[in-house]
């Protein structure tokens, strides 16, 4: 395994959004949300360990990496807000019960809030950063995960899923990524 492999987890709300997830992610809808489909697309593949060996093609170009395995899964928040709804809430429950399953339980992760850029650059970083510790704070206190296992990480309006229409429910969300070390 290697520092810059990481898998992902998009936690919105809306189905619709799922037209606009990033082609490498995996997008679980309905009955397809499971505990054990969240363990499968958090658990790191075992990859081969090399030390200062590069694979080269023909002609001496270097292989590139495989892109990190992602999956998304439809928790949003409303517009200006870090409140969990009741639905989010179901939705991170069936997350806190995959995180301390045994599988993942030796993993820390990073949980990134996100904002849609209808408003303030400063503004949309501070409520995304607030969104990313709503999630940790309900999954530490109702699941009693370790915060040390969970950073919360603002990302702002940098990173949409749905350009199309900047002020979709999906740019206000939530991101869990498996820290691989």
């Amino acid at each position: 395994m290697t520092n810059a492999r990481s898998m992902a987890l998009v936690l919105c709300a809306v189905a619709p959004a799922l037209a606009f997830a990033q082609p490498t992610e995996k997008v679980l809808k309905g009955k397809e949300v499971t505990e054990s489909n969240l363990i499968e697309a958090l658990t790191p593949e075992e990859g081969v360990r090399t030390r200062s060996i590069k694979i080269m093609r023909e002609g001496g170009t270097p292989q590139a990496p495989a892109k990190p395995a992602a999956a998304s899964l439809l928790i949003t928040f409303e517009t200006n807000s870090a409140e969990l709804t009741p639905r989010a809430k179901q939705s991170l429950d069936v997350v806190g019960r995959a995180l301390t399953s045994n599988k993942l339980a030796d993993f820390k992760f990073s949980i990134e809030g996100h904002a849609d850029p209808r408003g303030e650059d400063a503004r949309n970083l501070e409520l995304s950063q607030a969104r990313a510790e709503s999630v940790v704070n309900y999954l530490a206190e109702n699941f009693k995960i370790d915060r040390t296992r969970l950073k919360p990480i603002g990302k702002g309006e940098a990173e949409l899923m749905n350009t199309a229409n900047p002020a979709a429910p999906e740019n206000r969300r939530v991101t869990i990524k498996t820290v691989v070390e």
